[in-house]
């Protein structure tokens, strides 16, 4: 009988030791090796809070102005008056600049001037690549914005005489199918929505979907929320816990989704994070589907106040939000995280970095920074669909953000849990490193592989392409990988606090496939998204990929009749 005991208590030990492992968590074996990081930046000079790749290559990065000083020293204010070695000078934060743009070529940075406070702001970008940038704190909690990337390097920000009805801190922001026109719903204390431009006398929409899903004890639990656009033209809501299908041209909740099952909370300052995954020409892209992962324990962010930092959330969950089959579908990451960034990868994959273990979102609110990105595959079997990739030096915590470059790779900056910029005694210092990291696609041994000199043509005098109309995407590969080549088109999206506003990605239809005579050049016709629902106009990033490695991405345009 004891013997009897004894094997009954180790099996127990077993397998609650299997369930804290991949067992139950669904984890493919760790590749350690998968992937390798870059250091090339040791100073940008501001911290990447906001952070966004322009179509011209270069990415905009930006801080909050009442941080005090940067480190990037003017010499003369933006006015123009100098700035001195004089210690008055050396504290005024108008001698520094506090947003700068990144020449990806070039890999440097050059200073832009940036007026009100933008701290904890939003952004989306326009169908010409501008990016209209909207609230702020402070003074800045009502200012529109815009930068529209140029190749002189001479462009810069620009404030709108426009103001926002409500204050807009920690709201979110989307480009809708209507011809530039942008959403921005919620904030600290906002629990409206509104657009820019407006129409007429236009003012703020009451959302008692935010007034119900507002957790005043701990700090909201529902600033900046999800959004997502749905193929059938209604806006995804995702606040706290819950979330509804939104009609917002009739201010009218169309559908209440489930609860996601667990506890805790997805949205600031729990600070989960959220993607739209890859919509399908294959189903004339009806099937609409969003992931959430990770997030804060209930009662994290006053824990956190406290000084004692609780485990975050370690669930994701997939829900697909057409059809009348509404579902949560849970899965485990292979470790608890918050704070991450959740960026579609030129394959459709989804790559899970930055972040950490324990705590909330805040100021020295979290602990254990998550070091591993996490690699998930949404096609793959359900325990088969995460793998952990190579571990960076560098903590991203609180204000890093990260997104994905032309090439491929994730560019990665910022982290600062500070008030302002302090790097000495505290558990993560301001964070000025940029980073590259290098997925396993981007190893010189599939060059073979990879599809080279991707052009893209179409009708003559169009500044773009027309939604349903085709065009020819003609390219170099050398050797054929298994599986079938796809052209997939990746809306850039405007990051911060782990939301990658606006990002998509959709798999276009291609046919009539042609090879030339020595078997290199293959050029074929693919077929542009069907309507602004599916793919609000503007620029993408297009990619051929050639079973799992992808080409270099190149621009395209999508416009309106």
């Amino acid at each position: 009988m004891a013997n009897h005991n004894h094997f009954s208590a180790v099996l127990i030990v077993l397998l609650l030791q299997c369930i804290q492992l991949s067992c139950v968590v669904g984890v493919s074996p760790p590749t350690q090796t998968g992937g390798r990081w870059e250091l090339l930046l040791n100073n940008t000079g501001v911290v990447a809070m906001h952070m966004a790749l322009t179509r011209h290559n270069t990415v905009v990065v930006f801080d909050q102005t009442s941080a005090g000083p940067s480190q990037y020293k003017l010499r003369r204010r933006f006015g123009g008056e100098r700035c001195t070695s004089a210690h008055a000078d050396n504290i005024d934060p108008d001698c520094y600049a506090h947003s700068v743009e990144y020449d990806i070529s070039r890999n440097e940075v050059r200073a832009l001037r940036l007026s009100s406070d933008a701290m904890c702001s939003s952004g989306s970008f326009l169908s010409n690549g501008t990016l209209l940038q909207t609230g702020g704190h402070g003074s800045g909690s009502r200012r529109i914005r815009k930068f529209r990337p140029c190749k002189d390097r001479h462009c810069d920000w620009s404030e709108s005489h426009s103001l926002l009805s409500n204050d807009r801190w920690y709201a979110s922001n989307l480009i809708l199918p209507e011809h530039d026109r942008v959403i921005v719903v919620g904030g600290r204390r906002a629990f409206t929505y509104e657009f820019v431009p407006k129409m007429g006398k236009e003012k703020a929409f009451d959302l008692p979907f935010l007034h119900r899903t507002f957790d005043d004890r701990e700090g909201g639990n529902n600033l900046y929320p999800f959004l997502h656009l749905s193929s059938d033209g209604n806006l995804f809501i995702f606040a706290n816990r819950d979330s509804v299908l939104f009609n917002y041209r009739r201010n009218k909740v169309v559908k209440t989704f489930p609860r996601i099952p667990g506890r805790g909370s997805r949205n600031y300052p729990s600070t989960g994070s959220s993607v739209i995954l890859p919509l399908d020409h294959a189903d004339r892209f009806r099937k609409v589907e969003v992931m959430v992962c990770g997030g804060s324990a209930t009662g994290a962010y006053r824990a956190a106040g406290r000084g004692r930092f609780v485990k975050g959330l370690q669930s994701c969950g997939r829900m697909v939000i057409t059809g009348n089959t509404n579902k949560w579908k849970m899965e485990q990451m292979p470790e608890p995280r918050l704070m991450h960034d959740m960026l579609i990868l030129p394959t459709g994959n989804i790559l899970i970095i930055n972040g950490a273990k324990t705590g909330s979102a805040g100021w020295g609110n979290a602990r254990n920074a998550s070091i591993r990105p996490f690699l998930y595959n949404p096609k793959n079997k359900p325990n088969r669909r995460f793998s952990v990739l190579k571990s960076t030096k560098i903590a991203r915590m609180y204000h890093s953000s990260a997104i994905v470059l032309t090439d491929g790779r994730i560019l990665v900056a910022g982290g600062n849990p500070h008030r302002n910029y302090t790097f000495e005694h505290v558990h993560y210092p301001t964070e000025l490193r940029l980073q590259a990291y290098h997925p396993d696609y981007t190893d010189p041994k599939y060059d073979g592989q990879r599809p080279k000199n991707v052009s893209i043509h179409y009708a003559q005098g169009d500044h773009g392409i027309k939604y349903g109309k085709q065009f020819t995407v003609r390219f170099k590969l050398e050797r054929r990988r298994s599986g079938v080549l796809e052209f997939n088109a990746y809306a850039p999206p405007f990051t911060t606090h782990s939301i990658s506003m606006n990002q998509r990605l959709l798999k276009l239809k291609n046919r009539n496939t042609e090879i030339d005579s020595n078997g290199q050049w293959i050029s074929t016709v693919v077929e542009a998204p069907p309507s602004p629902n599916v793919a609000p106009a503007g620029f993408y990033l297009l990619t051929v990929v050639n079973g799992g490695i992808p080409s270099v991405s190149r621009w395209i345009r999508f416009i309106n009749s």
